[in-house]
């Protein structure tokens, strides 16, 4: 079974209304369309330009204003994936649920369903500057092209939870990201590789690029967009089927083969997740 995959480095910039949002996003979705995707990857907080239309006086909207912005979002990516039959894994977008935010990854089926994870690991910034709450449990989604997992950003940087996807079945992990410097993009990049690698799995990971002026903690972003495999005979030497320029406004494509990935985790060079030692650490499966 294969399935194409597109993943967008989303340009932020300042905005005035909603539809703006609205036109650039489609943009992209229908971009994918033409190159025939099933599933479209926008980054992690890429909904903060919202915060860029500003209030009356002018003044940008703070990360509390941002769960205002829900329904809206939810009926556009509802309809985009409905419009262009596509599953759209909308990034994440800040909610608030019970008094707390939650930095949020959903994705839109093209049926009309909404699957959502909560990041789980939060950055020591989003807790001390924007007071983002942890999530408190992951969970797989099925497809009728394979189960997936999202895992946002610092996520990646854990091998146990990743470890926890793919032994509830997960054979790509999407990961949104956001990034400000190359410190944190490499940091993520890095670890999207080892996943791939220690759990014979694809990642597909994409973060934000240009800047937000008016926005705090959003005036800067690094980003790059991959589509990265395990590193064995059938795939890429790299373990790169696709990653962008940096820093650049596009959209990356890829196909991925899942039966590549059984075809490994069985006769392999090596078998990394066979091979686990689950005598000598918790075995997730």
């Amino acid at each position: 079974m294969k399935l194409r995959v597109s993943a967008v480095q989303y340009q932020l910039h300042t905005i005035s209304s909603f539809e703006q949002f609205a036109a650039q996003a489609e943009h992209y979705i229908r971009t994918a369309s033409e190159y025939g995707t099933e599933f479209v990857l926008f980054p992690e907080f890429f909904t903060t330009q919202l915060m860029s239309i500003g209030d009356e006086q002018g003044h940008a909207l703070t990360i509390e204003d941002l769960p205002n912005f829900t329904e809206q979002y939810e009926q556009l990516f509802t309809s985009l994936a409905a419009k262009y039959g596509m599953h759209l894994i909308g990034g994440t977008h800040v909610i608030r649920r019970e008094g707390k935010l939650y930095n949020t990854a959903h994705m839109f089926y093209p049926d009309g369903r909404i699957a959502r994870q909560d990041k789980i690991h939060i950055t020591p910034t989003e807790v001390q500057e924007w007071n983002m709450a942890p999530g408190n449990g992951l969970e797989v989604f099925d497809t009728d092209k394979g189960r997936i997992a999202m895992l946002t950003c610092y996520d990646i940087e854990f091998p146990e939870i990743v470890r926890m996807a793919k032994a509830k079945g997960a054979d790509v992990i999407f990961c949104p990201s956001c990034t400000d410097d190359r410190h944190g993009f490499y940091r993520v990049r890095y670890t999207s590789h080892a996943r791939a690698v220690e759990n014979q799995v694809y990642v597909v990971l994409t973060g934000t690029v240009g800047n937000l002026p008016t926005v705090d903690f959003m005036r800067a972003n690094y980003g790059q967009a991959a589509i990265i495999t395990p590193n064995d005979i059938p795939f890429p030497p790299r373990g790169i089927l696709a990653e962008g320029e940096i820093n650049n406004d596009m959209i990356v494509t890829a196909d991925l083969d899942l039966d590549l990935l059984y075809e490994v985790r069985e006769r392999g060079s090596v078998t990394t997740w066979r091979d686990r030692r689950t005598d000598l650490y918790t075995d997730w499966e």
